[in-house]
């Protein structure tokens, strides 16, 4: 099967074009430039260089989230629109996974945590490529308590790392170690594994974004109507 892989979930925005297990080109940015700005370039990119077109591919990989919702936005509505118009499938990728794959090996439990502002994270735990915990927003304290009886090592990784390193390191000590910054982030290739052995294509339209909790505006909106409603009464 022939993938072309597209994530736009974090800070990094990836493309891949993947044949079977293997990573025929890979791509990966971050720079000030926004995703919308980055992405098409990249896909036209990554298409070039592995030396195939949309038409010839078997489906589109979209990390669905959890993530910024504005960079989840981009990628799935990206992947929508080009698998419309090849007429192939898609593959949903959870980013949490894909970030613990993107981690490597690890004898411990591995935790790709994002900073999911406000002060919590999207955080998850895997050990061995099985998920131990399901994705879930929660105060970092919050996680660390969930997840301190499945082992004695955990390995950090992902956006969330920096922000809360030094909180993580107080509270679990010589029990934390944290990815190396060139592993730190979701590789487009490690989600293209997952579509290829996970294989549950959709098409287009039921594509759908990870949302563990709900958009700002759509946050705001709720307030400024249950304010118009105390107006009214």
């Amino acid at each position: 099967m022939k993938l072309l892989v597209i994530d736009t979930s974090g800070p990094v925005c990836g493309t891949a074009v993947m044949d079977g297990e293997k990573t025929v080109s890979e791509f990966t940015a971050q720079n000030r430039n926004t995703h919308s700005a980055s992405l098409m370039p990249m896909v036209e990119a990554a298409l070039a260089a592995a030396g195939t077109e949309i038409g010839q591919l078997d489906a589109i990989a979209a990390v669905t989230g959890p993530g910024s919702f504005t960079g989840v936005r981009i990628g799935v509505a990206t992947a929508k629109g080009l698998a419309h118009g090849a007429g192939i499938p898609c593959i949903p990728v959870d980013a949490l996974e894909a970030l613990s794959v993107s981690a490597g090996a690890f004898d411990g439990i591995i935790c790709p945590i994002q900073d999911a502002r406000a002060g919590q994270v999207y955080a998850a735990a895997f050990r061995d490529g099985c998920r131990l915990t399901g994705d879930a927003p929660m105060k970092l304290d919050d996680f660390l308590e969930k997840i301190a009886g499945l082992g004695d090592r955990f390995l950090f990784t992902g956006d969330g790392v920096p922000v809360f390193r030094e909180k993580i390191r107080e509270i679990l000590g010589e029990k934390a170690v944290f990815s190396p910054a060139h592993l730190g982030y979701l590789r487009p290739s490690a989600a293209g594994l997952i579509a290829m052995n996970k294989g549950e294509k959709t098409d287009y339209l039921h594509l759908e974004a990870t949302y563990l909790r709900p958009p700002n505006a759509q946050k705001n909106r709720k307030l400024m109507e249950a304010m118009k409603r105390q107006e009214e009464a």
